[in-house]
């Protein structure tokens, strides 16, 4: 009979500590949730003490990455001053080329927000490619079939629809993650060729041109194309749609209990259950989100940049959304200048290879050499933490 008493003692002892522990989970949460941010606002995510240390750290990993880079071209045999220099022109040297990098971010930032939202509930959404797909599948269809509307109302009704269709998909995925188990991993990145595909298929079929030499859909009309931000550029107000955004996501996930609910899962599954949050709940709206969030991406990239529905227009976007996650440490609210990183760099890799004769490819080594540093730096921290 002791021993039973003891062990249920103990047991108990167990039970009041991991309780204590969610509830100290819990009241993290709340120190560094709504209150918090109204006295910070967004200006804190930047230059707060944890917002400091993310741009310093993000900092650090970009100027390794640099230098790892150099040596690399010195090795080539090439200067690699004249070739950051060109890398620099290239993407500053003139309007059109800033106008030009500025589109080329827009859907990493659309991308990059949902997926950081997910990131911060541990949700790991690498199926932005996919729902890229499905959403600009559905706004050229959008575009192509109701094309007698209005100019506004027709940009707006192209969109919603690339929103409700990357959205859908994405539901897909969690609806067999939550139905089936299966992981989100698997589930996002499989349905990625799934959703390629039938933008493949529907090139080949009813949306595609006839006699074009490229699987490609007919030009959208005039009245679809998004409006110019500068006359003379190439500048579209997709930028503007990035930019709320980031700053939609931001609020989102300090200011409201949805977001709260979102870190709380992030944080602790066992304190998010203490809580009464609920997982299935939390994982459905944040896919949805990110999902409508890479639709509008795909549906900015036809409507601003192509005019029309190509094959493989998604490539690429949704894979560098997840590494401008990471290098935000899932913040929405750094998720721009990451996205203005990244794009940046893509649109000055071209004049690095006209100009200096070192492959535009080289852009991914610096890209995958800054997640590395970024990734160690991170994984050093907690392990200090834990400690």
């Amino acid at each position: 009979m002791p021993t039973k008493v003891r062990s249920f003692a103990v047991a108990l002892r167990r039970d009041d500590a991991a309780l204590s522990q969610d509830r100290d989970t819990i009241t993290k949460a709340v120190d560094d949730g709504p209150v918090k941010t109204r006295r910070r606002g967004l200006r804190g995510a930047f230059v707060g003490p944890g917002g400091l240390r993310m741009a310093l750290l993000a900092a650090a990993a970009v100027a390794l990455a640099f230098a790892v880079t150099a040596m690399l071209i010195l090795v080539a045999g090439k200067n690699p001053l004249l070739a950051y220099w060109a890398l620099f022109t290239g993407a500053f040297g003139s309007l059109d080329r800033i106008a030009f990098a500025l589109n080329k971010c827009t859907p990493y930032i659309l991308t990059g927000v949902g997926v950081a939202l997910c990131f911060r509930a541990k949700v790991i959404n690498v199926g932005g490619e996919g729902q890229i797909a499905v959403g600009g599948l559905a706004t050229s269809w959008v575009a192509l079939n109701l094309s007698s509307l209005p100019s506004a109302l027709l940009i707006a009704a192209a969109l919603v629809a690339g929103a409700v269709a990357g959205a859908a998909w994405a539901a897909c995925a969690a609806a067999i993650r939550l139905k089936r188990g299966v992981h989100e991993v698997l589930c996002t990145l499989l349905l990625n060729f799934v959703g390629t595909l039938l933008v493949s298929e529907a090139l080949n079929g009813p949306m595609g041109e006839l006699g074009a030499g490229f699987p490609q859909s007919p030009m959208f009309v005039d009245a679809a194309w998004l409006p110019r931000l500068l006359p003379g550029t190439d500048l579209h107000m997709g930028i503007i749609i990035a930019v709320i955004a980031v700053l939609a996501g931001h609020v989102l996930l300090w200011r409201t209990p949805f977001g709260f609910r979102l870190r709380l899962l992030g944080s602790s599954n066992s304190a998010a259950a203490y809580a009464g949050a609920s997982f299935e709940h939390g994982f459905l709206g944040v896919m949805l989100i990110a999902g409508g969030l890479a639709g509008v991406a795909g549906g900015v990239e036809v409507l601003g940049v192509h005019y029309r529905l190509i094959e493989g227009f998604s490539q690429g976007f949704g894979f560098s959304a997840v590494a401008i996650a990471l290098l935000a440490a899932a913040t929405p609210a750094a998720v721009l200048p990451a996205g203005l990183f990244f794009g940046f760099l893509d649109a000055g890799a071209l004049a690095m290879q006209r100009e200096v004769g070192i492959p535009s490819s080289l852009v991914f080594v610096i890209q995958g050499l800054t997640m590395v540093f970024v990734l160690c730096a991170m994984g050093i921290g907690m392990k200090q933490q834990r400690v």
